[in-house]
Order: structure tokens, then sequence, then C-alpha cells
């Protein structure tokens, strides 16, 4: 058996004062069932834990011991309700986030710091991820919720199960990511893909964002070109990488053009392009307030 919380109560106030008569008044108790009291938790805890006679009373070693921490258990049980409280109201408590990389290049910095701001309690678990990947792990409850790349722009085709919920979060025009010092980019400002030396194209594998490697393959058909896939990566930081060494041209949403790197140059592009969506996705039977927090801040924009 362990000490009740009423026990510990009871023995703190007898410590504190030293005398069994103002301990039971500041209980709000008399004096014969607070004295009983302690001989419970004496036995129950097999050492006495005050010296007592007629002139006096003192705390054993044991009840000196007993003391801090009897304080901690009654502090900590205090805020039990506060805890609860804020945990009910999403004030508190744990979220997980995965995000795909062009949403840490542009929207995903600003929310983290308003979600910050208005719940400083909440412990945010952040994670990169494709949005292959994270329609897995929102089914799986690994996440609570994901910016991801939709599997179709606009909802609620953007995502891979009826199960989860999908939501825009923004729209933004292709750019072009080039190699520096060609020649076709010479003169500033925007550039028509057709003017364009014939690159190999860099791009994402279309398993891992089928939604953005249409529609920049759709850029390219509707400037009457062909392109060679010269590499594919799942990140856009590679991309960019590939495209610093040579190996090529990419078309990437507008944010990633944030992402400097040496030997590369970003345009905007004459060509009519789709635009790309991010938005945000999480499990339809997710009640967490914490979520809820989440979701209702996400409304505000």
């Amino acid at each position: 058996m362990h000490p009740e919380l009423r026990q510990l109560r009871h023995f703190v106030a007898v410590a504190e004062e030293l005398h069994f008569g103002r301990a039971a008044q500041r209980l709000h108790m008399t004096q014969p069932p607070l004295s009983q009291s302690i001989a419970n938790l004496e036995d129950l805890l097999g050492a006495p834990l005050f010296l007592r006679n007629r002139r006096m009373v003192a705390l054993t070693a044991a009840g000196s011991a007993l003391l801090p921490e009897a304080r901690r258990i009654l502090d900590e049980a205090g805020a039990l309700p506060e805890l609860v409280r804020r945990a009910a109201s999403g004030e508190a408590g744990r979220l997980a986030l995965s995000f795909v990389s062009t949403a840490g290049l542009g929207m995903l910095p600003d929310v983290l710091r308003r979600y910050r701001a208005a719940f400083p309690g909440v412990r945010l678990v952040l994670h990169e991820a494709t949005s292959d990947v994270q329609f897995d792990d929102l089914l799986s409850g690994r996440i609570d919720a994901g910016f991801v790349i939709p599997l179709q722009p606009g909802a609620p085709a953007g995502v891979a199960d009826p199960a989860l919920a999908y939501r825009k979060l923004l729209d933004e025009p292709l750019v072009l990511c080039a190699p520096s010092g060609l020649a076709a980019l010479a003169a500033p400002g925007p550039v028509w893909l057709r003017e364009l030396p014939p690159l190999p194209l860099v791009i994402f594998p279309r398993t891992v964002a089928p939604s953005l490697h249409d529609a920049i393959l759709a850029c390219y058909r509707a400037a009457g070109l062909l392109p060679t896939i010269g590499q594919e990566a799942i990140q856009m930081q590679t991309i960019v990488s590939l495209v610093s060494g040579g190996m090529g041209l990419a078309l990437v949403p507008q944010s990633v053009s944030n992402l400097m790197r040496p030997g590369v140059e970003y345009r905007a592009l004459r060509d009519a392009t789709p635009l790309a969506e991010t938005g945000l996705a999480w499990r339809r039977d997710n009640d967490s307030p914490v979520l809820k927090g989440f979701l209702d801040l996400l409304k505000k924009d």
C-alpha cells in the first residue's frame, strides 16, 4: 500500500507546525483523528515520523527525509487539475507534424512561429518526409498532421485514403532552377522554356509527388518540348544541389528559391505554368484537442 494524499497533507501540516493542535486547526479538523492519521502513516511506512512528548514535537530522521518528498508529491498533485484543463483545451500536450521539403522552405517557419506563440505549452515533434510516407504515417497514427503535396490538386482528392482529411493551404507558381552562367540567362527577367538549352530535367519521382511531377511535364508539353529526365530525387534540397552540380534544369515551386546554393540561378517563367499546391492532411477520427488548436490556427490564414 502507498500513502494517501490526505495522509501526506496531515503529515506536512504537523511537520511545519510541530504542534498537533495547531496543525489540526490549520486542517479544519480535531486533534484525535489527526493523531490517528499520523499513526496510520507511520505504521504504513514502518518508521516513526515524529518524536513527541508532553513538551515538544520534533521530526525523526525518517520524518525529515519524508518532508521534502511529501511536499513535492502534494505540489504535483495540486498541479494535476490545471494540467488536465490545459490538455483538454489543447494548450498542452504533444503535436507530431511532418512536412515536405517545399513547405519547410516556404510556409512552415511562419506557421510554427505563430503556433508556438499561441500554444507555448505544446511540444512540437517535427519530421521531414515525402507525401507518400506521410499518408502512411497518418493512417498508422505516427503523426497528427502533415504538410503534403496532394496526389491531385484540390480537396478531397488530394489525399490517399478517405480516412484522411485535407485542406489546401497554398498555391504557388513553378520557377526555373538552372545552373548559373547559361547564355539564355544573360539578360535579367523571366525566360521562355523553349529558349533554354536542352539540358536534362531533374525532377521528383512520380510515385512521390504525382501532381507536381505531372505539372512540370505539362509545362514542357505546353511549350512543345519533350524533356529528357536525367535524374530523379525525392528532396528539393537534393534537386537544387544536382542542378548546382550541372546535372540539368529543374522546375520547382517558387518557395524553393529561398534555398540558395552556389552555382544556381532561379528565374520566373514567361510560360503559363500550373500552380503547385501544398496542403495539410490529417486523420478524420483524430479528436486530439492539440490538433484541433493547430487546425483552428490555420483557419485564420
